[in-house]
């Protein structure tokens, strides 16, 4: 994640970032990771992913309404919480 405004909050491997504009972050492959806006302002950002996280989330925003899990397992990826 590159943060363009605002800020993001990132839990990478249990642990909590707050990511402000002008910085960026690396969720790394195999660790388990998310993210969030922890304020009121409306955060940009751009995200670089893998082409297997890029297939995973067309598939899910283009109309999926099957297992997510299951979605999730067929890309590689676990489901965490």
């Amino acid at each position: 994640w590159y943060v363009l405004s605002g800020t993001l909050r990132l839990r990478i491997d249990g642990e909590d970032y707050d990511v402000p504009a002008g910085s960026g972050i690396v969720g790394p492959r195999g660790v388990p990771h998310t993210f969030g806006n922890p304020s009121d302002e409306p955060a940009r950002y751009v995200l670089v992913m893998s082409a297997t996280t890029d297939a995973l989330l067309k598939e899910l925003h283009g109309g999926f309404s099957g297992d997510v899990a299951a979605l999730f397992e067929k890309y590689g990826c676990s489901l965490l919480g």
